[in-house]
């Protein structure tokens, strides 16, 4: 489904009313704050909208988001510190021309409504993200329906998200992460969308694993004569799970459809319940079963489905999604469910709220960029390994930190430019550089055997070094962009310009995913 995300103000969820405390008590010579030029500096205001096309609904969301220059830093770094809704449109259904393709018309027709409703202009539009997810991004045009989309106005964040990418946004949008962190829980968050249903254990704030597995709400639709109006691939499949052999127009039954959607149920259920999966339910997983299915404390339930789980939605759209939340919710109540059900965060719009954090950097002037010609570059998705950087570095364990991080983000390596991120600590010596040089060749085989650019981001002085230990010593042949002095994180995309004179530095704009929790 085609997104844009309110994206997650990662660390600065925070009450900053004191900001704007006036502790300089000249009364004679008080002017509005919007006057201050000092103010105006570090204080601004970017319109955002985040546009949600998924396998079942379609959704626009308007925000206007304040941001503050952090003073106590030594770059130009600006986080947002409010967030008001200014317009939010109702969830219409996800139009379709075919089995294979969106509507683009009607489609377009649904986000000109909602400028015209928030009464605002593409013109008007700083900031926004553009997020393919769900059955949506298996249509054949979905990838030029989200360019048509950024092209409508502001600088828009383009992102293509798989499954494992797709649970990680529902887990942040779904209030699931932080509620972790909060709470001090291992939380299981189980997003329920038309296509697929993706799973995020969570704990203390992070994300340890995801999974998804091919059910949904929207995978067959019938009409108001009961006709298979639409029917995906994975909905035959499941009705033949069931001893229905379903074809589109045909005429099918409630008994078929609460029976369908029990077994669905059961399904979702045995998936999270870590037991071993039997070979019918194997069968179903689009990605790897998840493996750390245990010492749950509680399950949120997000996604369209979620709605019907929590009792928050009566409307039947005449699919699947009605009786799967019902069902669910009946074992539930009934005591089947192997782990404890947690209130309700977000459900429908859990991966929406979408906007995008601006933070101004610049880089060290110890950076290694082999090819002025390289730059400038825009929206490159930054990939930010978690690594324990010890005494020694071992390469292995930087590889294989790398290669997990790209899966779990979707990302096919070799296949897209991406910026490696990592938070260096220790001392520089010759030993630890030459360790992350050989770690990130390990892993990055087919970019360089490519020839495409190794972009290598990190927050210690250490670029320079470390790009000629990978050009002059590992004989990358490529090129080579490896800059410092930057602070970087998940669910980030950055541009990074032209090399300024004499200080020999680069700008970095980064555009962080921000999340409404």
């Amino acid at each position: 489904m085609v997104v844009f995300l309110d994206v997650y103000d990662h660390d600065h969820d925070h009450d900053h009313s004191h900001d704007d405390d006036d502790h300089h008590h000249d009364h004679h010579h008080e002017q509005p704050l919007e006057e201050n030029g000092l103010w105006v500096m570090d204080n601004f205001e970017l319109m955002s909208v985040g546009i949600d096309i998924g396998s079942s609904g379609s959704q626009v969301i308007f925000s206007r988001l304040g941001l503050k220059r952090m003073g106590e830093d030594l770059s130009s770094r600006y986080v947002v510190v409010s967030r008001e809704p200014v317009y939010m449109s109702p969830v219409e259904l996800t139009p379709y021309r075919d089995e294979e393709s969106i509507d683009e018309k009607l489609l377009a027709r649904i986000i000109d409504d909602a400028y015209h409703n928030a009464g605002l202009s593409p013109e008007r539009i700083d900031t926004g993200v553009v997020l393919l997810t769900g059955e949506a991004i298996r249509r054949h045009n979905a990838q030029p329906i989200a360019d048509i989309l950024a092209e409508r106005g502001g600088e828009f964040v383009c992102a293509a998200a798989g499954h494992n990418m797709e649970a990680l946004l529902a887990a942040y949008g779904s209030g699931a992460v932080y509620a972790s962190f909060e709470r001090n829980q291992r939380i299981l968050n189980i997003d329920i969308g038309g296509g697929t249903t993706k799973l995020a254990i969570v704990e203390n704030g992070k994300v340890l694993e995801t999974a998804a597995l091919h059910i949904g709400g929207r995978l067959a639709v019938i009409n108001d004569q009961w006709q298979l109006q639409r029917l995906d691939p994975a909905g035959k499949d499941l009705a033949s799970r069931i001893g229905c052999d379903w074809n589109l127009r045909d005429q099918v039954g409630e008994e078929e459809l609460v029976r369908l959607t029990a077994w669905m149920a059961n399904a979702v259920i045995e998936a999270v319940s870590g037991e071993a999966l039997a070979p019918e339910i194997e069968s179903l997983m689009l990605t790897p079963h998840l493996q750390e299915l245990r010492g749950i404390d509680g399950v949120m339930f997000s996604g369209g489905v979620g709605e019907y789980v929590y009792d928050r939605e009566e409307r039947d759209f005449g699919d699947l999604g009605k009786r799967l939340g019902a069902a669910l919710r009946s074992r539930i109540e009934g005591g089947s469910f192997p782990w404890p059900v947690l209130p309700a965060g977000e459900c429908i719009r859990a991966t929406v709220i979408g906007a995008s954090q601006y933070s101004l950097q610049v880089s060290g002037n110890t950076n290694y960029i082999s090819d002025q010609k390289l730059l400038p570059y825009k929206n490159l998705q930054v990939i930010h390994p978690e690594i324990e950087f010890g005494e020694q570095v071992d390469p292995g364990q930087v590889a294989q930190a790398i290669c997990e991080h790209l899966e779990r983000f979707d990302v096919k390596e070799g296949e897209a430019n991406i910026a490696l991120a990592f938070h260096w600590t220790g001392v520089p010596a010759y030993e630890r550089i030459f360790g992350l040089a050989s770690g990130i060749c390990q892993a990055m085989v087919k970019t360089i055997a490519s020839g495409k650019p190794l972009i290598v981001v990190l927050d210690g002085d250490i670029a320079r070094n470390l790009g000629r230990m990978l050009q002059m010593e590992l004989q990358v042949a490529g090129p080579i962009l490896s800059i410092d002095g930057i602070m970087l994180q998940n669910f980030d995309y950055i541009d990074i310009g032209r090399m300024l004179f004499p200080s020999e530095t680069v700008p970095v704009t980064v555009k962080s995913l921000v999340f409404q929790m």
